[in-house]
């Protein structure tokens, strides 16, 4: 699912230009760990084994809501008060709070959940506290809050709530899910995603399989409770330790599903919610799949035809139509995996297709790097140098320049297989679906295809299934979408908002992964007024 995202946890080796770009990006991925990761997001986290299932049928059910009281089981978790400390990062404090391991058994173990605030700067009426969720699923909340949304959200915003994060459980912070070192993960991500032969097609299932196997073996009581009702549900215990009557939050990407799932689960305590780059949740992995794949080509289109206006595009000149960049960029690639090329990378990987692929699809989140991937395009296609697509690409795996991962791909794929059954069961499956993935993207259906095998061979069986989520009786939710967003494709935003029984769409016309905080002055000023004022848009509001 797949973020967003984001909002990293860890080191990099990246700049700082590039960090608040990506803290901005919040992108959401797909579950599985390489390109293997760049299909879907929550894609292969929502789904079920049929593509069949019909997102508007009334068969799909909805999220039924908690009842109000309390079980008594939970109370001494209800009952907690954070203690905050210091946490290395000026202005910034830190505890860590308990949640029930299983909520059908609390006795059995607690989970510990890292949560970071900012408090309000003032001046002004505080208005409590502002959860934030950059997406993923497994993209560091706090990670985000302290690089990006406790320091570069609106001033106004900032002086009236006391800015928050917690980790979700098995990320980051709060005991996270680990799956393969370093060395391992470098394999694992170099893995061709476009077989062409039986031989090919058993070395990506076998990857697969070591990276099922590798986060079975690490953690595995927690790899059954990672699921994102349980998640919301631990939103809950923290709202009620920081005093709030109800729940004010923004998500992003995989964070919508979130903070939508908590309305359905709470929908008498959800307040000031925001949804951007909402995700449907009613619709099943290998749909999904389909949608987002189609998403990276219109958000590929757009990159083209702004490319080729460019006197350093390497995909065309003025008068290449977006096809035929297409083409050329899907050449490219059908090259590298023939022959990859040199990077300089102290490690010796070379530049394969799926690395380069991986590159060229980080910077599908946020037309800010487009001009980025232009210069690393130029420079492998010309000049048989992969450095600066590997850059992009360790980027989006969050691989810091000594060779660690974070464990954003490892909670990625928990979350995701757990959520939902597997989009594939089988290779002969993907097979017979590759025409319908090529055909929503030339470029990358073929591997977005074979990205979504990866749930198949999860060591825990999914404990979810597509459902609509109403949230009746919940104030005003505010569902963002961006018309040309390759993660979170607009038709996601015009589902969700149309299950939310007191949503309200607000469109951003334009390119990129989400729109808060992005440039556009009509988006930020209404999102401003609602979690200000309690003022939401009026339904169906567009900016540009």
């Amino acid at each position: 699912m797949a973020a967003d995202q984001t909002d990293s946890p860890g080191p990099n080796s990246r700049t700082r230009s590039s960090r608040t770009r990506r803290a901005r990006t919040r992108r959401a991925r797909t579950a599985g760990g390489a390109l293997l990761t760049v299909a879907a997001v929550l894609v292969s986290a929502c789904s079920s084994g049929s593509a069949t299932t019909s997102a508007g049928s009334a068969a799909v059910a909805a999220l039924a809501a908690l009842p109000k009281g309390m079980p008594a089981a939970l109370a001494p978790y209800y009952a907690q008060k954070p203690r905050w400390r210091g946490c290395g990062v000026p202005g910034f404090e830190c505890a860590t709070l308990k949640a029930p391991l299983d909520y059908a058994h609390p006795a059995d173990g607690d989970v510990r959940l890292a949560v970071a605030r900012k408090k309000a700067t003032g001046p002004g009426k505080r208005l409590g506290s502002l959860l934030v969720n950059p997406g993923g699923p497994g993209s560091s909340a706090i990670g985000y809050l302290q690089a990006y949304a406790g320091i570069g959200y609106p001033a106004q915003v900032r002086a009236r709530y006391d800015m928050v994060a917690v980790d979700p459980r098995g990320v980051a912070r709060s005991e996270p899910v680990e799956c393969l070192d370093g060395p391992d993960m470098d394999t694992y991500t170099q893995t061709d995603i476009t077989p062409d032969d039986k031989r090919e097609t058993t070395e990506l299932v076998d990857a697969y399989k070591k990276f099922a196997e590798g986060c079975g073996a690490d953690s595995p009581k927690l790899l059954r409770h990672v699921s994102t009702v349980e998640t919301a549900r631990d939103m809950d215990i923290v709202r009620a330790a920081l005093g709030d009557a109800r729940l004010n939050y923004v998500g992003a990407s995989y964070g919508t599903f979130l903070g939508a799932t908590y309305a359905g689960l709470f929908p008498h305590r959800a307040g000031r919610l925001v949804l951007d780059g909402a995700m449907d949740p009613s619709q099943p992995a290998r749909r999904m799949n389909l949608d987002q794949t189609a998403g990276f080509e219109t958000a590929f289109q757009s990159f083209a035809k702004d490319c080729v206006q460019q006197p350093d595009c390497p995909l065309g000149t003025k008068g290449t139509k977006t096809a035929e960049a297409g083409r050329n960029l899907r050449a490219f690639f059908e090259k590298l995996d023939a022959r990859p090329i040199p990077t300089g990378d102290a490690d010796g990987r070379k530049l394969g297709e799926s690395l380069a692929t991986t590159g060229v699809i980080a910077a599908m989140y946020d037309e800010g790097a487009w001009a980025q991937l232009r210069e690393a395009l130029t420079s492998a296609m010309d000049d048989n140098d992969g450095a600066g697509l590997l850059v992009l690409s360790d980027g989006y795996y969050e691989r810091d320049a000594e060779g660690r991962y974070a464990n954003l791909m490892f909670a990625n794929a928990a979350v995701n297989c757990l959520d939902l059954p597997a989009a594939f069961d089988t290779p002969d499956e993907v097979q017979q679906s590759l025409p319908a993935f090529e055909k929503a993207s030339p470029v990358f259906g073929k591997g977005l295809a074979w990205a979504s095998l990866n749930c198949a061979y999860w060591p825990v069986g999914a404990t979810g299934e597509p459902h609509r989520i109403e949230a009746k009786g919940a104030a005003p939710i505010v569902v963002v979408g961006t018309t040309r967003d390759p993660a979170t494709p607009y038709r996601w935003a015009r589902a969700l908002s149309g299950q939310l029984s007191s949503a309200r769409l607000l469109t951003y016309e334009g390119d990129g992964h989400t729109a808060y905080g992005r440039g556009s002055t009509c988006i930020d000023s209404t999102i401003n007024a609602y979690l200000l004022r309690g003022t939401p848009p009026t339904d169906g509001k567009r900016c540009s």
